[in-house]
């Protein structure tokens, strides 16, 4: 924070953010900054939500700071969304603080993360498989996105300073620029409430952070203890730690990767020419970005099968969202491998075997694949062998479809998880899928029915396409 700063506090109610208001109104002159509070009312603990709120506003008002409140309704905003109420509620509070930021003018919004909450949510990130930028968890400093953004705050791709802090860009539609601090990001929880204690000063606990349905509640509760207990006693501080590390890895990647990127795209493909020179984390990181920039988010799986069609090991290979990537002399260039419109078409494909599809111009393989191997593979893209029986029926996708994928919580119709994986209308009709009897138990582009995903034992199916050579 800088002197003259107009800052609003994101103050819940809880020890945390309770701790971060007092520390502050005991530092505000000597930073010479201007203080506000700021609650978000999530809606979702009814008399006890208010209760915070009406605990939150007397604070601020016995300390002669101005309050804001916000209030949306986070559970509905979950449903409709397909969100969890966590990453809900998220969304919500970092859109209003962006919105109250351009309303009251705020250089800044602080938020009382902690080391306790960066080394949850680093170990979160691990346990889904991320690499640096999630490993990154939670950034000291980060830019406050335009309201219209649905992430709340630009986590990825803004400059960096040398500490690996965002540092501040310019905002779209020259809105000023407003930054998210996090002050409290190297203290643990025990030494928040003990501060908290030494001071007398009363703070409202939250019932659902003691719910372990919640997941990250499971990792604060379970989880983290037992590391600590079994295996590290500084698990916390080396989880932040790993955080720190990995922050410092993504701003040095920026540069070196935007740099490739400016040298080598052109007219929507990328030149690959001399790829196999350049260093191998250098290659991922280039063609992760490429997918980013034409709107692919791709896991690691996909990043080294696009890294293997660019070194030239094959020259196309299919991704997420009905893309196919091709390597054209030399050229990188991302596709749509579905044609735009098909008639009805269905086939048999047997288990191990192909099913050919004319209309669409692939083939469609089910191999076979022993317990041993499987452990090495996305169990989300694997069927078991013993559900299936001998044979499944391809065809199209047609309306009225309802398929449940792994992961998921209920079945929903396909053309509304289409829209959700931003599968353009006209691909649909023809879009692939694999039934045994009435059942989807395969479609492209999506984890496998979730009824019929291998669970670890016995041979397992893998179903794949495989475009025609052109």
């Amino acid at each position: 924070m800088r002197a003259g700063d107009r800052v609003a506090l994101a103050v819940s109610g809880g020890a945390d953010s309770v701790a971060l208001l007092r520390v502050l109104l005991e530092l505000r002159d000597e930073l010479g900054i201007v203080l506000a509070v700021a609650h978000f009312n999530h809606g979702l603990r009814g008399a006890e939500s208010d209760a915070d709120q009406a605990f939150v506003a007397d604070f601020a008002r016995q300390s002669n700071l101005e309050f804001y409140a916000g209030l949306a309704d986070v559970r509905d905003h979950a449903i409709l969304n397909k969100l969890s109420v966590e990453a809900a509620g998220r969304e919500l509070r970092y859109q209003w603080f962006a919105r109250l930021a351009g309303a009251k003018r705020l250089d800044a919004v602080a938020t009382a993360h902690t080391l306790d909450d960066q080394a949850e949510t680093v170990l979160l990130k691990f346990l889904r498989g991320a690499g640096t930028r999630g490993l990154a968890g939670i950034w000291p400093v980060v830019e406050l996105a335009d309201s219209g953004n649905p992430s709340g705050a630009r986590a990825a791709g803004e400059k960096r300073t040398s500490d690996g802090a965002a540092e501040a860009a310019p905002l779209q539609n020259n809105a000023s620029q407003v930054r998210i601090v996090r002050p409290l990001l190297s203290v643990s929880r025990d030494e928040i409430e003990a501060y908290l204690e030494s001071l007398g000063q009363s703070w409202r606990e939250d019932a659902s952070n003691l719910d372990h349905r919640f997941l990250r509640n499971r990792v604060r509760h379970e989880l983290l203890p037992l590391l600590e207990r079994e295996y590290n006693p500084n698990m916390r501080q080396a989880l932040s730690d790993l955080a720190d590390l990995a922050r410092a890895e993504e701003a040095y990647w920026q540069e070196p990767v935007e740099h490739e990127l400016r040298t080598r795209a052109a007219a929507g493909s990328l030149d690959v020419a001399g790829f196999p020179h350049l260093p191998l984390a250098l290659q991922r990181r280039l063609l992760k970005r490429f997918a980013e920039e034409k709107g692919l988010t791709l896991d690691f799986e996909h990043v080294d099968q696009l890294r293997r069609c660019a070194l030239g090991e094959f020259m196309r290979t299919e991704l997420p969202g009905g893309r196919l990537a091709v390597n054209a002399k030399g050229s990188l260039e991302l596709k749509s491998c579905t044609p735009t419109a098909a008639a009805d078409y269905e086939a048999s494909l047997p288990i191990p075997g192909e099913a050919r599809l004319p209309e669409l111009g692939l083939t469609v393989r089910a191999t076979v694949v022993p317990e041993a191997f499987g452990r090495e593979l996305a169990t989300a893209e694997l069927l078991s062998y013993d559900l299936l029986g001998p044979e499944l029926t391809i065809r199209n996708w047609r309306p009225g479809d309802r398929f449940r994928p792994a992961h998921s919580r209920s079945e929903e119709k396909l053309k509304r998880l289409f829209g959700e994986k931003n599968i353009p209308a006209e691909q649909r009709t023809a879009w692939p899928i694999a039934l045994r009897g009435d059942d989807i138990v395969w479609v492209r582009g999506f984890p496998v029915a979730a009824a019929y995903r291998w669970q670890g034992q016995g041979p397992a199916v893998k179903i794949e396409t495989i475009p025609d050579e052109k």
